[in-house]
């Protein structure tokens, strides 16, 4: 499956010159745990994480409202073909120790954005419907064994 069909289409995005507080805010009133940063040609730069926020300006007593997102993203931003299989996706975070990826197109643009949680409820709605199937197909003498 490719994961075009799994990534988030809408990304939230965070220009590089404005202040953490500014991104936090953001992301806090949309209830998301990251922002892309994209270039001029909407090439994913950078990505701000919740925990970007945590590791690199509140635990180092830096100033939110002074701090530009450039300082702190996490850059450069982990990249997949929008046409990659959901399993490609997995083993680039497990190498990056990432959780959350951007989504590219052919020129290198930014179309979305997977996270584990995305690939953990496809692989969660792929495991019901299978289970859906097997309970069908079980005979009734075998399913009270």
């Amino acid at each position: 499956m490719s994961i075009s069909t799994i990534a988030t289409r809408s990304v939230d995005l965070a220009d590089r010159s404005e202040s953490v507080w500014r991104a936090a805010e953001r992301m806090h009133h949309r209830v998301i745990g990251c922002l892309l940063v994209v270039d001029e040609e909407k090439r994913p730069i950078g990505i701000l994480t919740d925990r970007d926020i945590v590791e690199r300006v509140v635990s180092l007593t830096r100033d939110p409202l002074t701090t530009p997102v450039q300082e702190v993203m996490s850059s450069p931003v982990i990249t997949i073909h929008q046409d990659a299989e959901w399993h490609e996706a997995v083993q680039l975070m497990k190498e990056h120790a990432v959780r959350r990826l951007a989504v590219v197109g052919d020129q290198g643009e930014l179309v979305g954005v997977l996270s584990l949680d995305d690939v953990l409820m496809y692989l969660a709605e792929q495991m019901a419907a299978i289970g859906k199937l097997i309970a069908r197909q079980t005979p009734p003498a075998l399913a009270e064994i």
